[in-house]
């Protein structure tokens, strides 16, 4: 994206703002329906490909306790395979908007491409269904704002797709770091690396949709463009902006979660981030190198994310595979974590030091779709609802507004602004295409 085709979105969001009146109107509270302990969970998903169907719907079907009672997707031969997989018993959807009409669904799980999250997510809440929402939670601070204060006004139980957050090695680096044993942490590191160029996408041709496909809803809120396989094939969003933003957002919140977690980190108080498509040949229009920096009051966080990289930082053997790693560099001692794996610390020539035990930070988790439906039953909050998830997808989508804007931005979390950034600040709304809007 240049930096005129970027004024010229923030020009047409400014004009958005002025009719604002006409979108949805956040509505009172709900009926919901309270689940007993003894009685399941009923669970309707909204999109069908390898998340939706290959995911979740196989790790739900295993829960006693859960049951899956409608599907939806856009791609009818998908909801045909969901329907049949669960013997006829759930019901099939096209427009989501239909689904939430279902009265005896009591919360929705969303995998659908991340441009369609906010504007799902606030339906189900609207309709007075919980929400599993898959990562990134949103694209702009104006969508996870709104979805983070739905949730809450609502009194709705709601998950991002973050599952690593419910792992051992993350919950024993939040132990660590909360013990103090590092000393005071000054900089944290967050790196993906790979070594290839977009995964196979090519340049294909468009072409028209496959027979059953309504590719103008799939697009949605999204520019209008032709179909093409590259933009519809599974798992190929994460390689254009109007769909995902950048790699930051695609695997960025498995990643800094857990920075964010342990170090309690709040909203940055500025963010710069600097980066481009130099290297990558495929029809895709994400940057294939981005590093952003985040500030905060006692250190600084990085993202260092390449897409051409033979050696991942010199963090292990040379690979074309993917690599992604957290650093905290503390005064007394470092803590890595690579490739989510068992957490190291090294003293300071860099040794391993014997593992120990620390105090616990971070109980245990049942798992992360398990705490989800718990939680259903018993309403408490989950450890990645739209609350807590709120400061660390707002710095993520803050570092694509900085990018495109060209400029290190101040961010104020009580005003929800950049400050003195007028420009900026009118980007913190998404840019939907009509008639799809943000309720006021």
């Amino acid at each position: 994206m240049s930096r005129r085709e970027f004024l010229a979105i923030t020009t047409a969001v400014a004009a958005a703002t002025r009719v604002a009146a006409a979108a949805p109107q956040a509505q009172a509270a709900p009926p919901r329906r309270r689940v007993a302990a003894s009685e399941k969970v009923t669970l309707g998903i909204v999109g069908l490909a390898g998340r939706g169907f290959g995911y979740h719907m196989q790790v739900f079907r295993q829960f006693p306790d859960a049951q899956i009672g409608a599907v939806c997707d856009v791609f009818q031969e998908r909801v045909d395979r969901a329907v049949a997989a669960t013997d006829g018993k759930a019901k099939g959807y096209s427009d989501f908007r239909k689904m939430m009409e279902q009265k005896d669904l009591d919360a929705v799980i969303l995998a659908t491409p991340p441009h369609w999250h906010a504007l799902i997510s606030i339906a189900a809440l609207q309709a007075g269904k919980d929400v599993l929402c898959e990562k990134p939670m949103c694209r702009y601070p104006a969508e996870g704002k709104l979805m983070a204060d739905l949730a809450t006004k609502y009194g709705a139980v709601t998950q991002v797709g973050t599952q690593i957050h419910a792992t051992p090695n993350y919950h024993k680096c939040v132990d660590i770091v909360r013990s103090g044993a590092l000393g005071p942490i000054t900089t944290v590191t967050n790196f993906c690396t790979m070594n290839d160029d977009s995964e196979g996408l090519g340049n294909p041709p468009n072409s028209a949709p496959p027979p059953g496909l309504d590719w103008d809803f799939w697009l949605g809120p999204a520019p209008k463009v032709p179909f093409n396989i590259g933009r519809f094939r599974d798992g190929m969003h994460r390689y254009f902006k109007d769909y995902v933003n950048s790699w930051l957002h695609e695997l960025g919140p498995h990643i800094v979660d857990l920075p964010f977690w342990a170090m309690e980190c709040g909203h940055p108080k500025a963010v710069a981030a600097s980066g481009g498509r130099f290297a990558t040949t495929s029809m895709a229009d994400v940057p294939d190198t981005l590093h952003v920096l985040w500030e905060f009051p006692t250190f600084t966080m990085t993202w260092n994310m390449m897409q051409a990289n033979a050696f991942h930082f010199g963090v292990g053997a040379p690979s074309s595979g993917r690599h992604n790693g957290i650093i905290f560099h503390g005064k007394n001692a470092t803590l890595a974590i690579v490739n989510y794996g068992t957490p190291v610390v090294l003293d300071k020539n860099g040794q391993p030091m014997e593992d120990r035990e620390y105090p616990v930070a971070a109980p245990p988790s049942p798992g992360h779709e398990r705490e989800w439906l718990d939680n259903i039953k018993s309403r408490k909050e989950c450890s990645c609802s739209f609350q807590a998830h709120l400061p660390m997808h707002t710095a993520l989508n803050l570092a694509h507004t900085s990018l495109y804007v060209g400029r290190k931005l101040k961010w104020d979390p009580e005003k929800w602004q950049v400050v003195g950034d007028r420009e900026a600040t009118e980007a913190l709304r998404p840019p939907y295409r009509a008639p799809w809007k943000l309720p006021a």
